[in-house]
């Protein structure tokens, strides 16, 4: 028996893709789990089977109707149960990845189709497309690379595959709408040229907008660069206008003081100048004041007094004050 069962497991992908059906539960339509086997020779899961018998008043297959007078006492299926667990494992290998379009037909785990029909609008993995492949009626639909969305390319007025794209309206249509309303419009057919095409022609668009954008982005580089540079030498004009300024500020100060100080100079001349006229002319003043008091010696001395001394004419001696304009 164990060598039985090794040559059941040991079964090819292709084999039990085939066999698929066999593994499915006929009560829940999903792979069996911890399977059982009737004594009329159907396999259901155990938990399944025994609910089924439990909410009937008898023990019936559901599958082929035979009465058992006494509910069979079902026990796990070891054999099946490994084969089973093969076809899981092998199912999981070929199963549709992530971005992958799944079979519409597997159930259970969804294996990766290989075409797409528009006629049926299902896609199948290579398993469930055997018939269209052998089968006289349907060989003749239109397989295509497997897509999802298969509604989409299907005419929402005739069901009829959209086969054709018309190049004045810029949409798809299907043979029954080239007739009906596209007649003389012109029209090319869908296939994968169309789309290299327009693949092309939106890398196209794509390439000149990147070097558009990369000539953007010189063009900001280059400003930028100008700026630091237009920055740079207004710093440095600046800073040499200032030191100008200041120099010049300097030499005006000590151009400015130097001439206040000349001018005190002047100033304190002719002050002491005055001054010591002043003095002189004060003296004499009291001289003459103690004469005038003695009539005896006044013509007596009178004579004798020196002549007034020499002064300066201050008619015409100014002093303006200084003008610091320009």
């Amino acid at each position: 028996m164990g060598h039985l069962t090794s040559k059941f497991v040991d079964m090819s992908p292709a084999c039990s893709g085939m066999f698929e059906h066999h593994f499915l539960c006929s009560i829940c339509l999903e792979v069996l789990t911890d399977p059982v086997t009737t004594p009329c020779g159907h396999n259901f899961c155990k938990t399944c089977i025994s609910t089924h018998w439990d909410t009937s008043t008898t023990s019936r297959c559901p599958v082929c109707n035979q009465v058992f007078s006494t509910k069979p006492q079902m026990k796990v299926n070891i054999m099946m149960r490994e084969m089973v667990s093969q076809f899981r494992r092998e199912s999981e290998k070929k199963a549709a990845a992530p971005g992958e379009v799944p079979c519409d037909v597997c159930t259970g785990t969804k294996v990766k189709a290989l075409k797409s029909c528009l006629d049926c609008v299902f896609s199948y993995c290579e398993t469930h497309l055997e018939p269209h492949l052998t089968a006289s009626g349907l060989r003749r639909h239109q397989l295509v690379e497997p897509v999802e969305n298969l509604e989409s390319r299907m005419c929402p007025k005739h069901s009829k595959p959209l086969e054709l794209f018309c190049q004045c309206d810029h949409t798809r249509f299907c043979l029954m709408c080239s007739v009906l309303e596209h007649r003389s419009h012109q029209l090319v057919p869908l296939g994968e040229d169309l789309f290299e095409d327009k693949k092309v022609y939106l890398q196209q668009m794509i390439q000149k907008r990147r070097e558009k954008l990369e000539e953007i982005r010189e063009s900001v580089r280059f400003r930028k660069e100008a700026a630091d540079r237009g920055k740079a030498e207004g710093v440095e004009m600046f800073t040499a206008l200032m030191e100008l300024v200041r120099r010049g500020l300097k030499e005006l100060m000590k151009t400015m003081e130097e001439q206040q100080e000349a001018e005190e100079r002047e100033a304190q001349g002719l002050i002491k100048e005055l001054e010591e006229e002043i003095s002189e002319l004060m003296k004499r003043s009291s001289e003459v004041e103690q004469l005038s008091h003695s009539e005896d010696h006044f013509l007596q001395h009178f004579c004798s007094l020196k002549a007034p001394p020499a002064t300066k004419d201050w008619t015409e001696v100014m002093v303006h004050p200084s003008s610091y304009e320009g």
